[in-house]
């Protein structure tokens, strides 16, 4: 009878600025977790964390205070996601093909609330807030692609990780409602000043798609 083989466990590479501070929260916090919570309910906290920051976001529209029940929506995902398999760990119950499989299934999903949301504020147009996403999604094929082929599952560029990405969309929320309405005039249109470091982070990510894509291809040529 053949033998199960067990799934491979992609090495995590993870050098973003607040990695060891944020491993060493993670670490206190797990221990204190009621053992009536589980993973999956860490899972469904961080979706419902995206979702109250998609609503504030369409809700910050029409007031801008709804922008920090974003943020908050923001940190509650931080919660939920960074808690979920490293408690499954702590606690020895992981279940690595279940978990890989919905934990990333769900991120993709939490993305595409917030960037979206991010969309439906009157601060930063729809198309650049997708340009983003579909910069981050690119990044995370490429990161799903080599932790494949080289058993390494990247999680920093630039020194920075989804903490450091959440964080700064925490602080462009607080500059937004700190700042509010502020357009630059181009000639005979206008763009919002937020459009810039959106779509800045958007030419960012597919720019490292393109250069941690042929820098793979060529080591592995």
């Amino acid at each position: 009878m053949a033998r199960t083989q067990r799934p491979r466990r992609p090495n995590r590479i993870q050098t973003n600025l607040l990695a060891k501070s944020e491993r060493r929260l993670i670490d206190y916090l797990c221990p204190r977790i009621p053992l009536r919570v589980t993973p999956d309910c860490l899972t469904a906290l961080s979706f419902c964390g995206l979702l109250l920051s998609f609503v504030s976001y369409a809700a910050a529209k029409f007031d801008p205070a709804w922008l920090f029940i974003a943020s908050l929506g923001l940190v509650i995902y931080w919660f939920g996601d960074s808690l979920d398999g490293s408690l499954a760990r702590y606690r020895k119950i992981e279940r690595p093909r279940y978990g890989y499989f919905i934990d990333h299934s769900v991120d993709a999903l939490c993305n595409l609330a917030v960037m979206s949301g991010l969309g439906l504020t009157s601060y930063v147009s729809m198309p650049v807030a997708l340009l983003a996403l579909i910069g981050y999604y690119l990044l995370g094929i490429h990161v799903f692609l080599s932790a494949y082929v080289t058993d390494e599952f990247r999680l920093t560029f630039l020194f920075a990780g989804p903490t450091e990405l959440r964080l700064l969309l925490i602080v462009l929320n607080t500059i937004i409602f700190l700042v509010g309405h502020w357009v630059l005039p181009i000639q005979d249109a206008s763009i919002s000043v937020y459009d810039v470091p959106v779509g800045f982070a958007a030419i960012t990510l597919m720019a490292l798609f393109v250069l941690m894509t042929a820098a793979k291809a060529r080591e592995l040529r």
